[in-house]
């Protein structure tokens, strides 16, 4: 159904704009069926976490999450029942976490220090985690993304190590660190994703 809706307004859109080649509309509708795709998605995640008494940790999670995800990218499922149950399993899976094994004390500093060596050198070879879709070939635009991913990890994790709220601090460091799980090269053979970057890369390098 989704993909139906989105391809009509492609196609609406392609109407309008009849300059537009077949990878820009990929491009269009790629974009379409992730912001119509995460409508109903967020309105189920947030329903399950109601009904599991989380939801208010949930929502904060992600609210928390945008910043640093939105920079550093990360895999996509591939159909949209897989991508509604990864998105809940993670967003509520986060939520669960913080409640249930919170970190105090000096522990609580140790994990942040860890994840944060473990995040800078995730990001450093990484970031930004882009898709065969949606890749992001411009240098200019990669850096920017990358300096980003760096600035909002250490700031995310910096207020983890400083704020009172235990639940929120630990919403910060699980988060975090799960999020910077979804852009390593492990994650993207478990998941068959390719780095977009690299699949065009190998691309012009093969047509050259």
């Amino acid at each position: 159904m989704i993909d139906k809706i989105c391809m009509f307004l492609t196609n609406r859109i392609r109407k309008e704009m009849p300059e537009m080649d077949d990878e820009k509309a990929e491009v269009i509708n790629y974009g379409l069926q992730n912001i119509i795709g995460e409508i109903p998605k967020t309105f189920l995640v947030l329903m399950i976490a109601y009904f599991l008494g989380i939801w208010k940790e949930t929502l904060i999670t992600f609210f928390i999450l945008i910043p640093y995800k939105n920079a550093s990218g990360g895999f996509h499922l591939k159909t949209h029942l897989g991508c509604i149950i990864g998105t809940t399993t993670f967003y509520c899976g986060i939520a669960i976490l913080s409640k249930l094994m919170l970190l105090n004390g000096i522990i609580k500093y140790i994990v942040i220090v860890a994840v944060w060596i473990f995040g800078m050198c995730m990001i450093q070879l990484y970031a930004p985690a882009d898709t065969e879709n949606v890749p992001i070939l411009a240098k200019k635009d990669r850096k920017k993304q990358q300096i980003v991913s760096y600035c909002t990890f250490s700031i995310g994790l910096l207020i983890a190590g400083t704020i009172n709220n235990n639940i929120i601090s630990n919403i910060i460091i699980y988060g975090y660190f799960l999020q910077t799980l979804t852009i390593t090269k492990l994650a993207y053979r478990l998941t068959n994703n390719k780095y977009g970057y690299e699949v065009y890369e190998n691309t012009s390098t093969q047509n050259v």
